[in-house]
């Protein structure tokens, strides 16, 4: 991948809150990025997550630590993985293309493209808004991108209406104030029927743990889906099945931020209704 290169002090406090603001909003682009993997024709122009990468401390004046991107991203909600999008400037302990695997607490921002805007890219707004406009206009050119104001970050791609709602949600439903309106992806919602039909027809469809040890209840869970969560409960998901890693659906809900799925599911497991 080749980029231009902006260099930034890694310690600025906006860059910190910068960095927050991508993990706090990581789940946005998780989920789009599952719904992504899912689709016959692309989506998404790409996808990334920018990552901190060391040699160790050093004695010729350059930075211990080169943030650079990565590709391919998987996450399993502990650890964030893929491969090295950019060719490191002085770093020789890493190389470009080589596989890499982070605690998700090391990660700086993400960022997705979808027909040439950006989404996310939280660091690269911090440095866009200490530029002049002359200056913006060309870092801008030369990723060709549309990153818009870079006050104002986006995070979710719209697709559909946003009055559009599924048919598991109920408009007369009270909800404490305190409690996050949960709004489902558009392909979530679209699919929600055919999900229902093919389970009736084949009710242990997604029941027993994939290849690598995850149930369809744990992945629609950390990707918030909670139509998809509700429908595989209603028939017969297990929830309190742990991942490999020892994590239940609603853990791993709670853990990206979905705290309405986690509630739902830790109600299922407490024996409520669905």
């Amino acid at each position: 991948m080749s980029e231009p290169i902006f260099m930034f002090d890694a310690t600025d406090p906006a860059m910190k809150q910068a960095y927050e603001k991508a993990q706090q909003s990581f789940k946005y682009f998780w989920r789009e990025l599952s719904w992504e993997q899912r689709r016959i024709v692309p989506g998404l122009d790409m996808a990334m997550v920018k990552l901190p990468f060391t040699d160790g401390p050093r004695t010729d004046g350059k930075p211990d630590y080169e943030h650079m991107w990565i590709g391919q991203v998987g996450f399993d909600g502990e650890t964030v993985s893929g491969k090295l999008l950019n060719s490191p400037n002085w770093l020789t302990s890493i190389r470009e293309g080589a596989s890499v695997r982070v605690p998700f607490s090391h990660m700086e921002d993400w960022m997705m493209t979808d027909r040439g805007r950006a989404y996310g890219g939280f660091t690269v707004n911090v440095m866009r808004a200490q530029m002049g406009a002359k200056e913006r206009r060309e870092h801008d050119s030369a990723w060709g991108l549309d990153f818009g104001d870079p006050a104002v970050v986006r995070v979710e791609i719209e697709r559909a209406e946003k009055s559009k709602k599924s048919f598991f949600a109920s408009s007369g439903e009270k909800r404490a104030p305190e409690q996050e309106v949960h709004r489902d992806h558009p392909m979530c919602v679209n699919m929600l029927e055919s999900l229902e039909k093919e389970l009736r027809g084949n009710p242990s469809f997604g029941l027993s743990p994939d290849a690598e040890g995850w149930t369809l209840l744990q992945r629609e869970a950390l990707a918030g889906n909670l139509g998809v969560v509700k429908v595989l409960v209603r028939h017969g998901a297990d929830v309190t099945a742990k991942t490999p890693q020892g994590r239940t659906a609603s853990e791993l809900a709670r853990g990206i931020g979905w705290p309405e799925i986690a509630r739902y599911v830790d109600q299922r497991a407490a024996g409520g209704k669905s």
